[in-house]
């Protein structure tokens, strides 16, 4: 079986979050048994410099659009792990600062961006090889059904393929004008309610949901939830429409990267069967942090985060103080939002003592601070999936989590008859709640042959890509014969 992943970003070239990770990973993992497998990505600026010297796979593909033609062409990034990867190259639209946008907000033309994107990568294909699925990510990518079913409905070579929109994050939807259909020279007929009109603008995901084969999410918490009001972003109602296709996948990590038996970056290597070297790691990040002298029955909360309110940040501003009473150390590290990055400043100018705050992003760091937490905090509003939590399970860093999403998915509330559970859960999205799971994780804390056990049930667990990209392979397979 042929797989075309299209999606905006993809490690190691360009990372603006999590997604980045799943198209560095998943491809991988699927081309390993036994699968042809092609990536597509836009050739921003920021993947440029891993390219110094272009290898051109197409010369010229002509995008049309309602008064002009753009041009573009077709860069060969070579095989890696046994994924073929090829980047839609177009000076003008990708060749910018930022990724989506700058500061001052998305670029306005996102529309003709990732419109022009999706067209390029079926024109690319007919030359460089139609696949049997494309695997489409985000909202970004979300047009290349719409256009397959429409524009494209008569073209011999495209008619029989499968599509499979990954949905990373609901919040996110690409909403532009209403004249966008024509300036992609779609038929008004689709802006509709029922295809891609969504409160009289023109929804790239919308379109996606409407016209894909099949749906999936990142986790099978988050697939009941976008199908809620609360979670849906103003498409619960196209999600539950579409429930039949629409399929939680849970999101795998990559452990060649995140393993403490292995890890490069952190102080000391340990295991389940070993704990020794995670004392040096919890040394390690203290000194990091500028508190070498914290007591070693003080439990070490660690944050590594986007500063905003959807990863919980006004919660934990609301328990900090309550949380000062406790003997806690807590560290974080990330940036975001001002008010929070100010905040958090503030806090530890006033409890220097109990709170220590990296505003910045760092690979090592981020490491260290999972493999030297004793307690690893992450009260997201809402969280499609969620990597962290997953790596503090690896790392033997138990986490307190919001009952959401893939957060609910991956860990289990520790039950101390049965001495099973990974880890503490709040289910109701309330200050209160939040601190009274830190405070139960703090109980068992201090009892270290309990907690011990509750640290290698954790680290025992597996989520690496193996069984989602079986799944994914069932779903294409699927989603193939149907077409076929």
């Amino acid at each position: 079986m042929h797989v075309a992943c299209v999606a905006p970003e993809c490690v190691p070239f360009v990372k603006t979050g999590g997604l980045a990770d799943v198209i560095g990973s998943l491809p991988r993992e699927i081309a390993s048994r036994g699968h042809k497998v092609t990536v597509y990505l836009p050739f921003y600026r920021q993947v440029q410099s891993h390219f110094p010297q272009k290898k051109i796979a197409l010369q010229s593909i002509t995008v049309p659009f309602q008064y002009y033609n753009r041009f573009v062409a077709v860069i060969d990034g070579g095989k890696r792990d046994g994924v073929q990867f090829y980047f839609i190259d177009s000076p003008e639209l990708f060749d910018r600062e930022g990724v989506y946008g700058t500061q001052a907000g998305e670029y306005l033309d996102n529309w003709e961006r990732f419109g022009l994107f999706c067209r390029a990568v079926l024109e690319a294909s007919k030359q460089l090889g139609v696949p049997d699925i494309f695997h489409l990510h985000d909202w970004q990518t979300a047009m290349l059904p719409v256009f397959l079913r429409s524009i494209y409905y008569f073209d011999p070579m495209l008619r029989n393929v499968g599509t499979v929109l990954t949905i990373h994050n609901a919040g996110y939807q690409g909403w532009f004008p209403p004249q966008t259909t024509e300036r992609l020279l779609l038929p008004w007929d689709i802006f509709t309610m029922d295809r891609l009109e969504h409160y009289n603008t023109f929804n790239f995901l919308k379109g996606g949901a409407v016209y894909s084969d099949a749906l999936t999410t990142v986790s099978h918490k988050y697939a009941e939830e976008i199908q809620t009001a609360e979670f849906g972003n103003g498409l619960d109602g196209v999600f539950r429409k579409r429930a039949a296709d629409l399929h939680g996948i849970l999101n795998g990590v990559d452990y060649s990267k995140w393993d403490p038996v292995t890890d490069g970056k952190i102080a000391a290597h340990y295991s389940a069967k070993d704990l020794d070297g995670k004392a040096a790691c919890r040394l390690d990040l203290l000194h990091a942090f500028g508190a070498g002298h914290i007591k070693e029955e003080t439990a070490v909360l660690g944050i590594v985060s986007r500063m905003a309110t959807q990863k919980g940040f006004d919660l934990t501003a609301q328990i900090i103080e309550r949380l000062t009473f406790e003997d806690i150390f807590l560290v974080v590290l990330g940036t975001g939002e001002s008010y929070y990055e100010n905040l958090f400043r503030s806090l530890h100018e006033r409890f220097p003592e109990k709170v220590s705050v990296r505003i910045t992003y760092d690979e090592t760091l981020a490491h260290k601070v999972h493999a030297g937490s004793d307690i690893y905090l992450m009260p997201s509003r809402y969280e499609p999936c969620g990597l962290n939590q997953i790596y503090s399970l690896k790392y033997g860093s138990v986490p307190v989590v919001h009952a959401t999403g893939g957060l609910d998915d991956t860990v289990e509330e520790w039950n101390p008859e049965s001495r099973t559970g990974t880890g503490f859960k709040f289910r109701t999205y309330y200050a209160d709640e939040y601190l009274n799971a830190v405070q139960r994780a703090l109980a068992v804390f201090q009892d270290k042959d309990t907690w011990h056990t509750l640290i290698r049930n954790g680290m025992g667990l597996d989520y690496s890509w193996a069984k989602p990209s079986e799944e994914y392979i069932k779903l294409y397979k699927e989603v193939a014969q149907r077409r076929s």
